[in-house]
């Protein structure tokens, strides 16, 4: 039998889903919650196998819930169970560490299917929220730091990662001290790094000397 905990503000919705999983020969609904708070407070106490988790809910939200369960519990299993789809909404939640997303148009058959799945080790998501996934994933990849620097700075990185001071460094390129130290001080910025060692440090990590 899967144990399960409801959570949602809506005592109309926790009525009738409730109600339909406990006819499922394998699902029991062991208790319900109408807020976040008391969500995390049953899901510690009781350790179901699947927690059902609203998002938007009074006190504490499903997000924040679902922070504080597993924070506590990392073996938790979250199901989302929400009539949201934004990016504000979704990304969150699975980042949160849900394991599956489901929206309230889901059919309870549906539902009830993801719960079993998601007992098994299974992730279910909505398509609609797959293809948030997958379009988020095929957007441009952040810059890294380094290519933030000019050519210059990489070549004052690399004398610094051989030690060379300063004005050993000015001598070389045959640039002022003071202009050494605005490109250093800019190197630092762009690496959001706080000296020169975490500056060296950057640079072997990222194969860069």
């Amino acid at each position: 039998m899967i144990k399960v905990l409801f959570a949602d503000d809506h005592e109309m919705v926790r009525i009738g889903v409730s109600a339909y999983l406990s006819s499922q020969h394998d699902i029991d609904v062991v208790a319900e919650a109408d807020d976040g708070g008391q969500a995390v407070k049953l899901a510690l106490e009781l350790k179901p196998d699947i927690i059902l988790m609203d998002l938007v809910m009074k006190e504490m939200d499903g997000i924040e819930a679902t922070k504080q369960i597993l924070q506590s519990w990392p073996e938790a299993k979250i199901i989302i169970v929400t009539s949201f789809l934004d990016d504000e909404k979704v990304y969150p939640a699975l980042e949160a560490g849900a394991t599956s997303y489901m929206l309230k148009t889901s059919k309870a058959n549906e539902i009830a299917d993801a719960i079993r799945a998601t007992y098994q080790g299974q992730s279910i998501l909505e398509p609609e929220v797959t293809g948030k996934i997958m379009s988020k994933m095929r957007q441009k990849p952040v810059e890294a730091l380094h290519e933030q620097l000019t050519e210059r700075e990489k070549e004052i990185l690399f004398l610094i990662a051989e030690g060379k001071t300063n004005q050993e460094i000015a001598d070389q390129l045959f640039i002022a001290l003071k202009t050494v130290k605005v490109h250093v001080s800019n190197i630092l910025g762009k690496l959001q790094v706080q000296d020169r060692t975490q500056a060296v440090i950057y640079a072997f990590k990222n194969e860069l000397v």
